[in-house]
């Protein structure tokens, strides 16, 4: 008799422990939803989830996105492409105090991390989609279809899972203006013709930004103009040239992104050291982190369309 309630009281003792635990190191009840439900569809169906997620952790790669439709995520895989331990700069300020569980091109990543943070939504691409069943016992899940070639679709995407089309409506709109004025500008400045060029050197290769990424940040969205001899970009992949195919394009000024290594052997190359931009001294050098990756997200690229008139006047 004795020994069965000795065995009582340690459960309940041990019970009450956990649950002092729980209090401090997860989520308090101020922390946690509403209670209240929305149903939304993403790619696998109907899914129900919290009516005001608190806190959501997002592997999808669009936390920035979450950002602009007034969500904030405790966990994300918006890490930098070229250290996973760290935010990429341009969203330093929106992920603060966030964790980083992995990077978004991942398929898979610490399930147990995830769960950890004891999150009341969690968002995946379907670049995880292998997760889904472990992520989906954790906490209501969202699979988003991402289109990778039109940043905007991406967008609104989002906001039609979670019914903040107006919100991402509103926000585009004032990019697009922002854009087009930006872009405005440096034409009065630097003439209606005067072309552009932006590629990623690395490891020996050039990868041309056409259709997504940096390059269309310059010719979408500020409607700047392409050089002759571009490569076209015809899905996710980037154009890859060599030097000789980066030589025939002509561009009056060149956005170079490249490692501190890749530069360094690409300015030892002759047939680089020869192309006119190069040799009048209209190139930008940027780093390959960030700006191999700011170009793709919603929030990189209103920065860039604030730094590009900077930038150019560098060469000057």
């Amino acid at each position: 008799m004795k020994r069965n309630l000795l065995k009582t009281l340690v459960v309940s003792c041990m019970t009450a422990i956990m649950l002092v635990g729980c209090g401090v190191n997860g989520a308090t009840s101020e922390e946690k939803s509403s209670g209240k439900t929305m149903t939304v569809t993403d790619v696998r169906g109907e899914v129900e989830i919290p009516e005001n997620p608190q806190r959501i952790v997002d592997l999808s790669g669009n936390s920035d996105i979450l950002s602009i439709l007034g969500y904030k995520v405790i966990g994300t895989a918006n890490s930098d492409a070229y250290d996973y331990t760290k935010f990429p700069t341009y969203l330093e300020d929106t992920l603060k105090g966030a964790e980083i569980l992995g990077y978004s091109m991942q398929d898979t990543m610490d399930v147990e991390a995830v769960m950890n943070l004891n999150p009341d939504l969690i968002v995946i691409s379907t670049v995880q989609e292998k997760m889904y069943d472990q992520l989906s016992e954790i906490a209501p899940t969202v699979m988003i279809q991402l289109e990778a070639l039109d940043w905007k679709d991406d967008v609104e995407a989002f906001a039609k899972v979670f019914n903040k089309e107006d919100v991402a409506e509103k926000w585009l709109k004032a990019y697009e203006e922002k854009a087009e004025k930006a872009g405005e500008k440096i034409k009065s400045e630097y003439g209606e013709d005067t072309t552009y060029l932006s590629f990623l050197a690395s490891g020996g290769q050039f990868f041309i930004f056409d259709g997504a990424g940096f390059g269309s940040v310059l010719y979408d969205d500020m409607d700047l103009k392409k050089p002759e001899g571009m490569p076209e970009q015809s899905d996710i992949s980037l154009p890859v040239v060599t030097y000789e195919g980066l030589a025939s394009i002509k561009a009056d000024y060149i956005f170079l992104i490249a490692t501190p290594e890749d530069l360094a052997q690409l300015e030892g190359n002759a047939i680089w050291n020869s192309i006119p931009a190069v040799k009048e001294g209209k190139v930008v050098v940027l780093g390959a982190s960030p700006y191999f990756n700011q170009g793709y997200s919603s929030i990189g690229r209103e920065l860039l369309v604030d730094e590009i008139g900077g930038m150019l006047n560098e060469t000057k």
